[in-house]
């Protein structure tokens, strides 16, 4: 059983979020581990405006050390990643989003062990929690990067001041609003988007593991992540059904873009637009999709302010019962496949506070560093949420899927929510995501 990340929170749950980055992809390298050009390649998921920023953040250490990181993205990292280390093309550097494929990886012999400048930085800026997701059979390998916390839902605040309606505590109130925004506005009150090229599927994973975690409790969710609780077990069949009374009911979904089965089809970032722009009342997503609002307008054209009097707001899926401070978060590890000085250095410097606080400024993003400053994150509610990551009375649970088996987490389980939301009984679903531990 792998150690589950466990702190404390105290702070109420509407105004939990931490964004990070949602990883899918990798690029083919070249030069792996060359020292000659004092070039290090990082090969990731992260895509877009978030790549931009990202290779933006190492521009400072450049000047510093005159090495230059060129980071490319590529949106199917998941499916790609493995084949291309067993193959020899590996970057110097992935960012792996899942201690499952970061072990897969390890077990290809070919990931080097982090530094000793590395391993100094992650002991003095991160929680014994983050360090022990990168380590392996008493070895280190993979330092932590960025985070977020999963199960955030996204809304306008204006839109709820108009229906007379408040932040939920409870999930059962989640359904009594979702039922009092289809009534007063007669549309699906929720957007939903699980399309991820190779990796599409994840974004239901995270509605099954909150409901896990707040229906069932840690305990069962830590043993579910072991295998000792089996998908055809009870406890996530409930936790299918509950997430089932919004996701399958034709009547609460696909808010701007069709039916039920429009959820497969639909990007998973492209629902900030919705939200933004008023045709969507909720959507389940991870903190991270702050930084896709960046990209989008508002109704009136502008980019929207996040905030409790802005634009859009978000508050994280309530437990059963109220305060059930549950949370589930999911974060990125810097994997190097040389150990050349270069690429030393720069891991060493990715464990930094001032990387973090570098990257955290440039906006979308925050850090579970404990020694970055949250005024540098971009809104107000990732301000605060990088602060609760940082306390030190936090409990937290890591992503499920992304500590599974990849067979299952990036496998069996993924293509699962995209057979479930096309039509496939539930029952059969589960048995075909069980089944990926027999691969």
């Amino acid at each position: 059983m792998r150690s589950p990340l466990r702190r404390r929170y105290t702070a109420p749950l509407a105004i939990l979020a931490v964004a990070g980055l949602a990883l899918a992809g990798c690029a083919e390298a070249e030069d792996t581990g060359s020292t000659g050009d004092q070039t290090v390649r990082i090969s990731g998921g992260i895509t877009g405006g978030e790549a931009d920023a990202l290779n933006k953040s190492f521009e400072q250490f450049t000047k510093d050390t005159g090495i230059k990181v060129v980071y490319t993205g590529d949106k199917s990292f998941e499916g790609n990643i493995v084949t291309k280390v067993s193959g020899g093309s590996a970057p110097d550097i992935a960012i792996v989003p899942q201690p499952g494929l970061l072990k897969t990886l390890v077990d290809t012999g070919e990931v080097k062990e982090a530094g000793e400048e590395t391993e100094a930085n992650v002991d003095k800026n991160w929680s014994p929690d983050w360090k022990k997701y990168g380590t392996f059979d008493g070895k280190f390998y993979a330092a932590p990067m960025l985070a977020n916390i999963k199960g955030y839902v996204w809304y306008s605040p204006a839109a709820f001041k108009e229906w007379g309606v408040s932040v939920p505590t409870t999930f059962q109130e989640v359904l009594d609003l979702t039922k009092t925004i289809q009534e007063k506005t007669g549309t699906a009150p929720w957007c939903a988007g699980f399309a991820s090229d190779a990796a599409s599927g994840w974004p239901g994973t995270d509605w099954i593991e909150d409901l896990v975690l707040r229906q069932s409790g840690p305990d069962v969710y830590d043993q579910w992540v072991a295998g000792d609780v089996k998908f055809t077990d009870p406890e996530i069949k409930e936790a299918f059904d509950a997430v089932g009374e919004i996701l399958k009911n034709p009547a609460y979904v696909n808010a701007g873009y069709g039916d039920v089965k429009s959820i497969n089809s639909t990007a998973f970032g492209d629902v900030a637009a919705k939200v933004a722009d008023g045709s969507c009342a909720l959507t389940h997503q991870a903190s991270f999709l702050s930084a896709n609002f960046l990209d989008v307008k508002t109704a009136a054209g502008a980019t929207p302010t996040v905030g409790p009097d802005g634009d859009v707001y978000g508050f994280v899926l309530p437990g059963i019962e109220a305060d059930a401070a549950n949370i589930e978060v999911g974060g990125e590890f810097v994997t190097p496949f040389s150990d050349s000085e270069a690429v030393q250095k720069a891991t060493a410097y990715m464990a930094t506070p001032e990387f973090a606080d570098i990257r955290v400024g440039l906006g979308g993003v925050i850090s579970a560093n404990l020694n970055a400053d949250p005024s540098k994150a971009s809104s107000p509610l990732l301000q605060d949420a990088m602060k609760l990551l940082q306390d030190p009375n936090t409990t937290v649970r890591f992503d499920g899927s992304d500590l599974m088996p990849s067979t299952v987490g990036a496998g069996s389980f993924w293509k699962g929510m995209v057979s479930w939301i096309d039509g496939k009984d539930t029952d059969t679903v589960l048995s075909d995501i069980q089944a990926g531990y027999d691969n």
